[in-house]
Formats: structure tokens, C-alpha cells, sequence
């Protein structure tokens, strides 16, 4: 077992948790709003189903992925967004079976990565462990605008771990990407877990914390929920202004709930 079956077996727990809440739906339904502007439930499995065709194109074909990137660096602000409007014009039943397939597809190249293997990206890198984290966070986070969309309540499990983890390693990142100096000292992040474990990242004695859920950081990281309803108490001033910016995906900083 490598460092990336645990997430990858999350992953694939996400992915199949979400395909049961859409599987079923009638057709007329894929065209309902999401929260996010301007897009429908199609949108949202589109969006999946490209990212993992992608993420599965960095794995098996490197100069293939890497036209892409050419392709994505003339094109920035909107190259992601073109390909969901595209795929969503699928017909749902066929929009499903290539999102099964695909994701199966991703789920067993990424076990096959060998340690040490830098798989190329949008942004710097990534081991397997990393990009299924990724993957991980962007299914639980357009899973949750789909949820929302259908009012559904999404209970909260374990595989948060991995997004919130992903979101402590990515506060440099807010901080960079909004123009900021990141702190220079670690801070302490503990996180009440769904089954009341806690989860905890950065020294003991660090003189600045965030302390609350884990949901609900999880929430803040992906920007699905707003700050002010969220249960996250931040001691500290850069920690403070770290929970107004947070973000754990890549790209430009974005407008949140």
C-alpha cells in the first residue's frame, strides 16, 4: 500500500456517495441552478468529468497534458469554465457513464504512480497522494453545490481529513494569490472531527491558532459556506485575516458564498 491508497479509497468513497445522489435524478433536473453563478447540476458533474480526464491525462500522456497546459495559459481566466459549459450540453445518461468511467479510469492510474513521481499540473507538481487529495476536494465541494441545489443536507464523514489537511497546506497559497506576505511563523489548526476525534496540524505552542469544526473549515477552505456562519474561532492577527481568505483550490481568488 502507498501513501496515496488511503485518499484514493476516500476518493472513490466521495465520488460514489455523490453519483447516488445524482444517478437517480430525472432528467429535467440536471438543469437546475447551483449555487455557483451560472451553473447547473450538469455543469457540476461536466466539471468533474474534465478534471479527472485531465488529472488521468497527467498520469498516462505528459506531452498530452502539457498542450493542455499551453492551451490553458492562453486562455486562463476562463479555460476551465469552457470545458464545463461544453460537456454540459451531454445528454445526463451519457454525462454519467463517462464520469463512471473516467473516474474509475483515474482511480486506478493513480495507484500505479510510484513513489517520488511529480505528476505535472495547473500548478506546481503533485505526488499521487496530492493530486488525489485535490480530486477529493473537488468532488466533496461541487458535491455540496449540488447538494444545495437539490436541498439535501450532506452529512459530514472522515474524508474531510484529507480536504482539511489540504487546507492548512494551502494558507500560504491564500496569502500569496490575494498579494499578501504569508506569516512567517506556523500556526496551530485544531479541528473537532465528524466523530469528535481531533484533528491538529502546527506546534503546540504556536501563538497563533484556529480552533472549530473540521466540517466547517472544510467549508470555509473550499469557500461553500460563508465565514460568518461557520463555527471557527481564530486567535491572532494573521490568523484572523487567514479565515477571511482561505482557499484550498487553485487559481485566482474567488468570490466564496
Amino acid at each position: 500500500m502507498t501513501a496515496a491508497d488511503p485518499i484514493i479509497d476516500d476518493l472513490r468513497d466521495e465520488s460514489a456517495a455523490l453519483d447516488a445522489l445524482v444517478g437517480p435524478l430525472p432528467t429535467q433536473h440536471w438543469a437546475r441552478p447551483t449555487p455557483a453563478p451560472g451553473w447547473t447540476i450538469a455543469h457540476q458533474i461536466a466539471h468533474l468529468l474534465w478534471t479527472d480526464r485531465v488529472a488521468l491525462t497527467s498520469i498516462t500522456d505528459e506531452p498530452a497534458f502539457g498542450e493542455l497546459l499551453t492551451a490553458a495559459s492562453a486562455n486562463p481566466l476562463s479555460f476551465v469554465d469552457e470545458a464545463a459549459e461544453k460537456l454540459a450540453a451531454t445528454p445526463p445518461e451519457q454525462l454519467l457513464v463517462d464520469w463512471r468511467s473516467t473516474r474509475t479510469r483515474l482511480h486506478g492510474a493513480l495507484r500505479t504512480v510510484p513513489e517520488g513521481r511529480k505528476l505535472l499540473w495547473f500548478g506546481p507538481p503533485m505526488s499521487a497522494a496530492s493530486m488525489a487529495t485535490a480530486r477529493l476536494m473537488e468532488t466533496w465541494a461541487h458535491g455540496l453545490d449540488i447538494a444545495d441545489a437539490l436541498g439535501v443536507q450532506v452529512e459530514p464523514s472522515a474524508r474531510l481529513r484529507s480536504i482539511a489537511h489540504l487546507g492548512v497546506r494551502t494558507r500560504d497559497f491564500a496569502f500569496g494569490v490575494h498579494g499578501l506576505t504569508p506569516p512567517a511563523e506556523p500556526f496551530r489548526v485544531e479541528l473537532t472531527a465528524p466523530d469528535r476525534e481531533r484533528w491538529s496540524w502546527g506546534p503546540q505552542d504556536a501563538a497563533q491558532r484556529v480552533t472549530g469544526a473540521a466540517a466547517d473549515f472544510c467549508y470555509l477552505v473550499t469557500q461553500r459556506r460563508p465565514r460568518a456562519e461557520l463555527d471557527l474561532v481564530a486567535v491572532g492577527p494573521d490568523a484572523t485575516r487567514w479565515l477571511e481568505i482561505a482557499q484550498a483550490f487553485a487559481g485566482p481568488p474567488g468570490a466564496g458564498r
